[in-house]
């Protein structure tokens, strides 16, 4: 059946006729809501508001614009609702100033104010019928760098970002979606790039792997693991870059530079009292680990963080440890196991 068969048929209520309607966007619009939320849970929640407003509102559907035009326009106006009745998602290095090594990694923010990974298993293939023109690679928006960027746009611009950037859409698209005008729409968009451009690295995680041949990355992860697993402070510290952020999500406090990130690593995690495994996987497009703590006697594994790196060449730009075992599940990765 053709895409207005279906949607006939979904109009006279064949439920199945709305899913397979459906189906080829599902994917593609819980990424949208990811990037307009930062964090999956809220993402799945825009989603299913998305997925009952589009049941419910299929009768004033009359086609004048194409379905996918159509559902990512209530999935933006489902994830703006969220957005109006939840806090603003960060992470650490936009909630506070770099903290004192010595001080330690200081408490846990009880608030659920922080951006989340996703899992690359998530990630929808390429969009074939996005502008080839849009100004962000499909992956290249889901970093993790680019997620905590977007949080920091007034709801509308990034919203208008991520349908006209990410997505190709029209800015009459857009302007429609928003309720707007294409004036207003090519404003918000020049307002928000400006923001962005301020706040993005000059090269995205895609282009830095792509510059890393298999050999290459796959020793960078081995000197990684390895320094974990020895507690070698030096070995890791001979990773990271002179201006390396380390920040652990739910905790406030983070670190700046080589040096006080390496003191914190030496005075804490790798201070020897405490034993390793990690698991390398990918997240947000990026390389990531999952760290597990051993147990001294029996040697069982139990999770403890995630931690998404941001690559500048073969060196380590940021660590981010997502302090959260509950998101082991997420991405397919067992709580514990035996090493």
């Amino acid at each position: 059946m053709s895409s207005l068969e279906l949607l006939d048929s979904a109009r006279a209520g064949d439920e199945d006729a709305f899913a397979r309607l459906l189906e080829p966007h599902r994917a593609g619009l819980y990424v949208h809501c990811y990037r307009m939320l930062g964090s999956p849970d809220d993402a799945e929640d825009a989603l299913q508001e998305t997925l009952l407003r589009a049941w419910r509102g299929l009768s004033g559907f009359e086609g004048r614009s194409s379905p996918r035009s159509w559902l990512y326009a209530i999935a933006t106006n489902s994830s703006l609702r969220v957005i109006e009745r939840r806090a603003r998602r960060v992470l650490p290095l936009d909630h506070g100033p770099a903290a004192d090594p010595n001080d330690g990694p200081g408490p846990p923010l009880s608030e659920s104010v922080w951006v989340q990974p996703l899992p690359d298993s998530a990630l929808e293939p390429e969009d074939a019928r996005a502008d080839p023109e849009a100004r962000y690679e499909q992956r290249e928006s889901v970093e993790l760098a680019f997620i905590a960027a977007l949080q920091l746009l007034p709801p509308r611009q990034r919203a208008v970002l991520i349908l006209r950037d990410v997505l190709g859409f029209s800015a009459r698209e857009v302007a429609g979606a928003l309720d707007a005008t294409p004036a207003s729409v090519d404003s918000a968009l020049q307002r928000a790039h400006r923001t962005l451009d301020q706040r993005l690295p000059t090269r995205s995680q895609q282009d830095t792997l792509r510059d890393l041949d298999d050999d290459r990355l796959r020793a960078l992860v081995q000197r990684y693991v390895e320094a974990w697993e020895r507690a070698d402070v030096d070995a890791l510290a001979a990773m990271l870059t002179e201006e390396v952020t380390m920040s652990m999500p739910p905790l406030t406090s983070w670190f700046r530079g080589r040096r006080d990130v390496t003191e914190f690593l030496s005075g804490w995690p790798l201070d020897g009292r405490l034993r390793w495994s990690c698991k390398p996987f990918r997240a947000n497009g990026q390389l990531a680990f999952a760290h597990y703590l051993l147990d001294a006697e029996d040697g069982s594994a139990s999770a403890h963080s995630i931690t998404v790196v941001d690559l500048d060449g073969e060196r380590i730009g940021a660590m981010t440890a997502f302090l959260m075992p509950e998101l082991f599940e997420r991405f397919g990765l067992p709580r514990a196991h035996t090493p």
